[in-house]
């Protein structure tokens, strides 16, 4: 898989996020995880090119930010073919805003999944088109059952939403520790986790493999409405 193309498309705030973010029937890729997990790196290291800010300070992104991003082969389909990667803000924390700019964090997450819900149970066009979002539910290898972790799982999952599990930062454990998390992620979440590291490139081709996988079954889905 080759990835040919990125285009910055929007940022969408919590009362912006239902009609800011398009909705015409390509697939989304939805990139959660608490504030520091390392999602901007790895979106960094996917899109193999620097389009989301990346600080050692945790809580740099505040809106939900789409790129399109065109592809070439891979199970997504032959040829080229196209998709959404939606960035969202990290929860957990937000620089330099204390508990209410956590809230407000939390709140465009919340906006985007229950736009994608409302959209699919009422049929309607404009807030929703196709399947919900491919979802990426990024977590720190290093410390698997973090509450803020488990939490946003149960909300997902009462969603509809059942997240790909992605465990960053594998490169920072030993091979033992490596072992004992990942099995701990598995028996805490109730599926495997895929281990990525960013820094590295470990577990990227296998986790564009799963994201064009399940984009071939949305754009299968969305033709078939």
């Amino acid at each position: 898989m080759k990835v040919l193309a990125v285009e910055f498309v929007t940022s969408a705030a919590a009362g912006g996020t239902s009609t800011g973010i398009p909705r015409d029937g390509l697939p989304q890729v939805a990139m959660a995880g608490r504030s520091n997990v390392g999602k901007s790196t790895l979106i960094n290291a996917l899109l193999r090119r620097q389009v989301a800010r990346t600080s050692a300070a945790p809580g740099k992104t505040r809106l939900a930010n789409v790129f399109r991003v065109t592809v070439e082969g891979g199970p997504g389909g032959p040829g080229r073919w196209p998709l959404y990667l939606v960035d969202l803000p990290g929860y957990g924390y937000a620089k330099g805003g204390g508990a209410d700019a956590g809230k407000e964090l939390a709140a465009v997450a919340e906006a985007y999944f229950a736009a994608s819900v409302e959209g699919r149970a009422t049929g309607s066009s404009r807030t929703s088109k196709g399947p919900g979002p491919i979802t990426l539910l990024l977590v720190d290898s290093r410390h698997p059952g973090l509450e803020a972790d488990t939490q946003a799982h149960q909300w997902l999952t009462t969603l509809g939403v059942e997240p790909l599990i992605v465990a960053t930062k594998v490169d920072k454990l030993s091979r033992g520790e490596r072992t004992r998390n990942l099995r701990e992620l598995e028996r805490i979440f109730g599926k495997p986790a895929l281990p990525v590291s960013a820094d590295r490139g470990e577990g990227l081709d296998e986790l564009w493999k799963t994201i064009a996988s399940r984009a071939r079954t949305a754009r299968t889905r969305a033709a078939d409405e």
